[in-house]
């Protein structure tokens, strides 16, 4: 299964500043917004397509530190040592509310109730795999179009062939778009359209 790198893009108006890890485009941001100092800038997810909020202020040494773990990769995750539990596999205690008929069924599985639990998750999210990243693309896109294309024309009819799946008519709607936020709607809808 492929894991998503977490990237970020920032869009002074309809034009795209920049795209990178968030230490990246918040500097980049910055540097733009001292020459540019009467816009207005948004940054966003490329992920989830929520738009993210940035204290800028002090200096790029104390905004790197400030930013630092806000938006752990999923490199850093795996290097934090986990507390009880099985730490070397990233095994984390959490309270799961389940019928006495499951509790029964689960305790007499091989292994155990966690064990059985681990594998039931994984094997679903094997098998739903495809139908995650689609939803999670069409939320995104979503999320972003809502924001920067909301006012704009066809917006609607964009959001229904996007649900709809309709690649080429999605294109279509969203051709008379500004050329940046239209690029990047449908960098954020690529997987949506993917069979």
């Amino acid at each position: 299964m492929e894991t998503l790198k977490q990237t970020f893009t920032a869009f002074s108006g309809s034009d795209r500043i920049t795209t990178g890890d968030i230490k990246d485009v918040a500097t980049e941001v910055k540097e733009h917004l001292k020459k540019e100092t009467r816009t207005t800038v948004l940054i966003f997810n490329d992920l989830t397509g929520e738009q993210v909020d940035i204290d800028l202020r002090g200096t790029a040494e104390s905004l790197a530190k400030r930013l630092e773990g806000l938006f752990p990769s999923e490199e850093a995750e795996a290097e934090v040592v986990k507390g009880p539990g099985r730490p070397k596999l990233g095994v984390v205690p959490r309270e799961v509310t389940l019928l006495p008929a499951q509790w029964d069924w689960l305790s007499r599985q091989p292994g155990g109730a966690s064990v059985t639990l681990r594998k039931l998750v994984e094997e679903a999210r094997k098998k739903n795999f495809a139908k995650d990243q689609i939803r999670m693309s069409q939320d995104a896109t979503y999320k972003f179009m809502h924001v920067m294309a909301g006012d704009l024309p066809n917006y609607e009819e964009a959001l229904r062939a996007l649900y709809a799946k309709d690649k080429e008519k999605f294109a279509k709607q969203i051709s008379g778009w500004p050329k940046d936020v239209r690029d990047h709607a449908k960098k954020l809808a690529k997987s949506a359209f993917a069979d």
